[in-house]
């Protein structure tokens, strides 16, 4: 074969690309790509400008409010208070005293009205008693003699061997023997009652709550309580209430008592209605007075509910209801949709939520939830929240 060599190097390829065509290409297809992103980046800042407010200032917050109306609910007030002894009797030594020789109770027994509780050793007082006696023997004696002696000279003045004189002398000696058969039997008596006081008995039926003494103590008159006895075991429940809330009980209502750790409640009825109010605490105390029951320890804490008739008043969600140092409030929406604050008194708390005795009328929006973190004076937008 014959190749030239001239003639092989001027062959040209047309499957190969042309190259001005692939540049300008490349160059539409960038300036087609920095269109597209002028065209977003116009269309954000035209976003932009549209979406701004015309004049900038702070957000009204949206509240959920409720208007809670009125139902019959029961105005009952609760309270805490110490368990305690309606009449405690303090029981200690009557007599001289001395050594105790038995004690016969304990805490948590019944006694009767004059049962022994303890005995004081009467060697001493029983010594002075056997004394005693024989001195109203002696005295018995002189004056049985005084007396024969007086009849013998009544029989004799008639005869002339005794005076009028000597009369009157034996009349005389029988009487003052009479009289100290009188002293000694006097002085028996006293002696007598002075040692039947050394028995310590309970001046009244009840429970006995302290026992203060032992065997071989000494005691005396000075001596402080040996024994503290409940009369008849009724016990009563002091409740400590706000002055507001004392004008509402009445001696008679009842109360029921729930004790701290008590798995029962007790029924019991107010006796006495304090009539002072402590010018401190501005509390007065209502006196409960409950029947006994094992489970029921004087000087224990317990709740009182006192419970009064059935009123019309609203009931709020515990939500609604806030509570600080000057007590529990509510937040209000006047009809400015401003928030308000309002003071309430609040009564029993169960499942539909807590009663507002006073303070409210029913027809008020009120804050549903969320009032902490409002303040009065600040502007809302309330949002009725219909009844389920």
């Amino acid at each position: 074969m014959n190749y030239e060599h001239g003639g092989w190097s001027d062959d040209v390829d047309e499957t190969a690309p042309d190259n001005s065509t692939t540049t300008r290409r490349r160059r539409l297809i960038l300036i087609a790509g920095v269109s597209i992103a002028l065209i977003v980046v116009l269309g954000l800042a035209f976003g932009r400008g549209h979406n701004k407010p015309a004049a900038s200032g702070p957000s009204v917050p949206t509240v959920t409010v409720i208007v809670p109306g009125r139902i019959s609910v029961a105005a009952t007030t609760t309270a805490t208070g110490n368990l305690q002894a309606k009449r405690a009797m303090p029981v200690g030594v009557a007599g001289e005293g001395g050594m105790v020789s038995r004690v016969l109770v304990d805490a948590g027994q019944w006694v009767k009205a004059g049962q022994t509780l303890a005995t004081v050793d009467p060697a001493v007082q029983a010594a002075q008693t056997s004394q005693m006696q024989a001195q109203i023997t002696s005295a018995q004696a002189d004056a049985k003699l005084a007396q024969t002696q007086l009849d013998r000279a009544l029989a004799l003045v008639s005869r002339g061997f005794i005076s009028k004189a000597d009369i009157d002398q034996r009349t005389a000696t029988r009487d003052a023997a009479n009289a100290k058969v009188k002293l000694a039997q006097a002085q028996y008596r006293e002696m007598a009652a002075r040692l039947g006081r050394l028995d310590i008995r309970s001046p009244s039926a009840g429970l006995v709550l302290e026992r203060n003494v032992e065997p071989g103590q000494i005691v005396s008159s000075g001596s402080s309580a040996l024994f503290m006895v409940a009369m008849d075991g009724v016990l009563e429940l002091q409740a400590k209430l706000a002055e507001q809330d004392l004008a509402d009980v009445k001696v008679g209502m009842p109360v029921t008592v729930t004790p701290v750790g008590a798995s029962r409640s007790f029924t019991g009825t107010v006796w006495q209605v304090s009539p002072i109010i402590d010018p401190t605490t501005r509390q007065g105390v209502a006196r409960v007075q409950l029947a006994y029951s094992p489970e029921l320890r004087p000087g224990g804490f317990a709740t009182a509910i006192f419970s009064a008739q059935h009123v019309q008043a609203p009931v709020l969600p515990e939500s609604a209801v806030l509570s600080d140092a000057q007590g529990n409030y509510v937040y209000v929406i006047d009809k400015n949709n401003m928030v308000a604050r309002r003071g309430v008194k609040i009564g029993d708390v169960s499942d539909t939520g807590i009663a507002i005795l006073s303070g409210l009328s029913g027809d008020e929006r009120v804050v549903y939830s969320a009032g902490a973190f409002l303040n009065p004076g600040e502007k809302v937008i309330p949002d009725l929240k219909r009844a389920n």
